[in-house]
């Protein structure tokens, strides 16, 4: 009995470690294409910079400017290739993101609102 409790207290601690950041759904997002999900996971404001061309834009806006960059560069494929620590404050992960012909680094900074992480910021440099 005390093997089994400690069993599914080291499960729940696992999943706990990572439990509000939305790593999986982000990636799958990123090879769909799917802005939308994307931006559905940042704050009211999202801080967003592609190749360079930066701007403080409303969900709406930054789904916009996500959808123009995924009809030039259609994923291939998308994985999380660094997933920091969280702390009170927020949390940094890093992707790479692949289209048929270039690849992209994806910098997500995550803050803490409430009990959940959402997007502050996201960049996307080739």
């Amino acid at each position: 009995m005390i093997f089994l409790q400690k069993f599914l207290a080291s499960i729940l601690m696992i999943f706990h470690l990572n439990g509000n950041l939305p790593y999986t759904q982000l990636e799958k997002a990123f090879s769909e294409n799917n802005a939308k999900a994307i931006v559905a996971y940042g704050k009211e404001k999202i801080l967003l910079k592609i190749n360079g061309k930066e701007g403080v834009y409303s969900q709406a806006q930054a789904g916009l400017i996500l959808n123009d960059f995924f009809e030039s560069k259609p994923a291939a494929t998308f994985v999380f290739s660094f997933k920091g620590k969280e702390t009170n404050d927020g949390c940094f992960a890093i992707g790479d993101y692949k289209s048929k012909s270039e690849s992209y680094k994806v910098s997500i900074h995550f803050q803490k609102v409430s009990e959940h992480y959402k997007i502050e910021s996201l960049s996307i440099e080739s």
